[in-house]
């Protein structure tokens, strides 16, 4: 199948007045279960980006294929990763949120809150500072090699920052705590149309 070079995107208002409208909409989420499970939009439902297999996800939309698909994360960046394997995939079909999660709260629309987590980016951030410390501590008391653990972990971070990707945090996506047995569904009870404290997520 063909690949498009580049996928819609829609603002967050635009999505809502969409929904709104009564016109059929869907909408995924791709960031972790748990961060989905924190706070997301109303209209969403979760498929994890460590998780996603494009044509699964379209085959399973059964008649709703011939409309778009919109996809979110917290801030616009694992979505358009997301929006990348669907056109690689061959499906155009595509349209990436932006801004997200983050934006879509901050404007005020409908979202169901749950249990607050701690997000994938600050995980990310904590693992690989106490990486660094660890390799600088043991490389200063213990032996000087130890340096290299620092060396390779700002490596990776370089790494990361050019190629617009993160294994760290891929590999952390995975892990247990970042994984729920059930996920509830939206009810009056949790979902509210107001804006809460702001989060710090890998977007």
């Amino acid at each position: 199948m063909a690949t498009a070079t580049a996928f819609k995107t829609i603002t967050c208002g635009e999505l809502n007045e969409l929904c709104q409208s009564g016109q059929s909409i869907d909408v995924i989420d791709v960031r972790t279960p748990v961060e989905f499970r924190e706070l997301h939009c109303v209209y969403a439902r979760n498929v994890p980006l460590d998780s996603l297999k494009p044509t699964a996800v379209m085959n399973g939309r059964g008649d709703d294929m011939k409309h778009p698909l919109y996809v979110m994360c917290r801030s616009g960046n694992r979505s358009s990763k997301a929006c990348e394997a669907f056109l690689a995939a061959g499906f155009t079909n595509i349209v990436n949120v932006e801004g997200g999660t983050k934006a879509w709260e901050e404007g005020g629309y409908s979202v169901v809150r749950g249990r607050k987590a701690v997000s994938l980016e600050r995980q990310v951030r904590i693992a690989a500072g106490s990486l660094v410390l660890l390799g600088a501590t043991l490389g200063y008391f213990v032996e000087p090699y130890w340096i290299g653990l620092s060396a390779f972990v700002g490596a990776g971070l370089i790494f990361a920052g050019i190629t617009d990707t993160c294994g760290m945090g891929m590999m952390l996506a995975k892990m247990p705590w970042n994984q729920v047995k059930t996920e509830t569904k939206p009810t009056e009870a949790n979902c509210d149309s107001g804006t809460s404290e702001k989060q710090s997520c890998c977007g």
